[in-house]
Protein backbone atom coordinates (compact mmCIF):
# COMPACT_ATOMS: atom_id res chain seq x y z
CA UNK A 1 0.00 0.00 0.00
CA UNK A 2 1.41 3.42 -0.94
CA UNK A 3 1.72 6.39 1.41
CA UNK A 4 -1.10 8.18 -0.41
CA UNK A 5 -3.39 5.16 -0.10
CA UNK A 6 -2.64 4.88 3.64
CA UNK A 7 -3.38 8.57 4.22
CA UNK A 8 -6.61 8.41 2.23
CA UNK A 9 -7.93 5.16 3.66
CA UNK A 10 -7.20 6.20 7.22
CA UNK A 11 -8.94 9.55 7.61
CA UNK A 12 -9.28 11.01 4.09
CA UNK A 13 -5.97 12.83 4.44
CA UNK A 14 -3.63 14.26 1.82
CA UNK A 15 -0.19 15.85 1.99
CA UNK A 16 -0.57 19.57 2.78
CA UNK A 17 1.56 20.38 -0.26
CA UNK A 18 0.28 21.64 -3.61
CA UNK A 19 0.30 18.54 -5.75
CA UNK A 20 -1.39 15.96 -7.92
CA UNK A 21 -1.32 12.62 -6.11
CA UNK A 22 -2.07 9.24 -7.67
CA UNK A 23 -2.96 6.21 -5.56
CA UNK A 24 0.00 4.31 -7.04
CA UNK A 25 2.39 6.77 -5.36
CA UNK A 26 3.18 9.13 -8.24
CA UNK A 27 3.09 12.82 -7.30
CA UNK A 28 3.50 16.04 -9.31
CA UNK A 29 3.87 19.68 -8.38
CA UNK A 30 0.91 21.79 -9.53
CA UNK A 31 0.28 25.50 -9.95
CA UNK A 32 -2.94 27.43 -10.26
CA UNK A 33 -2.34 29.26 -13.54
CA UNK A 34 -5.14 31.67 -14.50
CA UNK A 35 -3.74 32.14 -18.03
CA UNK A 36 -3.58 28.41 -18.77
CA UNK A 37 -6.52 26.89 -20.65
CA UNK A 38 -7.47 24.62 -17.73
CA UNK A 39 -6.54 27.10 -15.01
CA UNK A 40 -3.80 24.85 -13.67
CA UNK A 41 -0.43 23.52 -14.73
CA UNK A 42 0.98 20.11 -13.81
CA UNK A 43 4.73 20.45 -13.27
CA UNK A 44 7.59 18.13 -12.32
CA UNK A 45 7.19 14.87 -10.40
CA UNK A 46 8.35 14.74 -6.80
CA UNK A 47 8.91 12.08 -4.14
CA UNK A 48 6.03 12.30 -1.67
CA UNK A 49 7.67 9.74 0.64
CA UNK A 50 10.83 11.84 0.92
CA UNK A 51 8.76 14.99 1.54
CA UNK A 52 6.78 13.35 4.34
CA UNK A 53 9.93 11.75 5.81
CA UNK A 54 11.18 15.30 6.46
CA UNK A 55 7.90 16.28 8.15
CA UNK A 56 5.42 13.44 8.76
CA UNK A 57 2.86 15.89 10.17
CA UNK A 58 2.63 17.78 6.84
CA UNK A 59 -0.80 16.27 6.09
CA UNK A 60 -4.35 17.55 6.30
CA UNK A 61 -7.75 15.93 6.52
CA UNK A 62 -10.14 16.96 3.77
CA UNK A 63 -13.83 17.77 4.01
CA UNK A 64 -16.26 17.17 1.15
CA UNK A 65 -18.41 20.04 -0.15
CA UNK A 66 -19.35 18.71 -3.60
CA UNK A 67 -19.96 15.21 -4.96
CA UNK A 68 -20.60 14.08 -8.52
CA UNK A 69 -21.45 10.46 -9.29
CA UNK A 70 -19.79 9.15 -12.44
CA UNK A 71 -21.28 6.69 -14.90
CA UNK A 72 -18.77 3.98 -13.94
CA UNK A 73 -19.92 4.08 -10.32
CA UNK A 74 -16.99 6.25 -9.30
CA UNK A 75 -17.17 9.65 -7.67
CA UNK A 76 -15.63 13.09 -7.94
CA UNK A 77 -15.24 14.97 -4.69
CA UNK A 78 -14.41 18.62 -4.18
CA UNK A 79 -13.91 20.40 -0.92
CA UNK A 80 -11.59 21.87 1.65
CA UNK A 81 -8.55 21.04 3.73
CA UNK A 82 -7.66 21.91 7.30
CA UNK A 83 -6.87 25.58 6.64
CA UNK A 84 -9.32 28.11 5.23
CA UNK A 85 -7.50 28.59 1.94
CA UNK A 86 -7.06 24.85 1.21
CA UNK A 87 -8.97 23.14 -1.58
CA UNK A 88 -8.95 19.69 -3.11
CA UNK A 89 -10.43 17.63 -5.93
CA UNK A 90 -10.41 13.84 -6.00
CA UNK A 91 -11.53 10.96 -8.18
CA UNK A 92 -12.61 7.87 -6.30
CA UNK A 93 -13.74 4.37 -7.14
CA UNK A 94 -17.27 3.27 -6.25
CA UNK A 95 -16.00 2.06 -2.86
CA UNK A 96 -14.28 5.42 -2.20
CA UNK A 97 -10.73 4.29 -2.87
CA UNK A 98 -8.56 7.06 -4.23
CA UNK A 99 -7.65 7.16 -7.92
CA UNK A 100 -6.10 10.65 -7.83
CA UNK A 101 -6.35 13.88 -5.85
CA UNK A 102 -5.21 17.45 -6.40
CA UNK A 103 -4.51 19.58 -3.33
CA UNK A 104 -3.96 23.35 -3.27
CA UNK A 105 -2.97 25.39 -0.23
CA UNK A 106 -4.30 28.66 -1.66
CA UNK A 107 -7.26 27.86 -3.93
CA UNK A 108 -10.00 28.06 -1.30
CA UNK A 109 -12.47 25.16 -1.16
CA UNK A 110 -14.06 23.71 -4.29
CA UNK A 111 -17.82 23.83 -3.82
CA UNK A 112 -19.23 22.97 -7.27
CA UNK A 113 -18.30 20.47 -9.97
CA UNK A 114 -19.74 20.03 -13.46
CA UNK A 115 -18.74 17.07 -15.65
CA UNK A 116 -18.97 17.14 -19.45
CA UNK A 117 -17.58 14.04 -21.10
CA UNK A 118 -14.33 13.34 -19.31
CA UNK A 119 -13.71 16.96 -18.22
CA UNK A 120 -14.65 18.21 -14.77
CA UNK A 121 -15.01 21.97 -14.31
CA UNK A 122 -14.52 22.80 -10.65
CA UNK A 123 -15.57 26.09 -9.03
CA UNK A 124 -13.65 27.52 -6.08
CA UNK A 125 -15.16 29.75 -3.41
CA UNK A 126 -12.43 32.19 -4.49
CA UNK A 127 -14.53 32.59 -7.69
CA UNK A 128 -12.32 30.89 -10.25
CA UNK A 129 -12.54 27.58 -12.08
CA UNK A 130 -10.19 24.74 -12.91
CA UNK A 131 -10.79 22.05 -15.51
CA UNK A 132 -9.33 18.57 -15.26
CA UNK A 133 -9.45 15.39 -17.31
CA UNK A 134 -11.10 12.99 -14.86
CA UNK A 135 -9.18 10.04 -16.31
CA UNK A 136 -5.77 11.70 -15.91
CA UNK A 137 -5.43 15.33 -14.74
CA UNK A 138 -2.04 15.56 -16.48
CA UNK A 139 -3.83 15.54 -19.85
CA UNK A 140 -4.58 18.95 -21.38
CA UNK A 141 -8.23 20.00 -21.51
CA UNK A 142 -10.13 22.75 -23.35
CA UNK A 143 -10.22 26.28 -22.01
CA UNK A 144 -12.35 26.83 -18.91
CA UNK A 145 -15.46 28.90 -19.62
CA UNK A 146 -16.01 32.21 -17.86
CA UNK A 147 -19.32 31.05 -16.41
CA UNK A 148 -19.56 29.09 -13.15
CA UNK A 149 -21.06 25.62 -13.08
CA UNK A 150 -24.83 25.83 -13.48
CA UNK A 151 -25.88 24.38 -10.16
CA UNK A 152 -24.24 23.17 -6.99
CA UNK A 153 -23.39 19.50 -6.98
CA UNK A 154 -24.87 17.31 -4.33
CA UNK A 155 -23.02 17.20 -1.03
CA UNK A 156 -22.27 14.37 1.30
Amino acid sequence: MTTIERLWEGDYELPAEDGLYFADGRAYDVDITPGAPAGLTVLEPFDVDAMLAEDPSWVTAVGVLAVVELGDGGLLWGGEGGMGADGFLARLTADRKLVWAVFFSDSNPFDRIRVTGNVATCHSTAEFELAVDIDDPRNPVPRVSDSPPDAPASTG
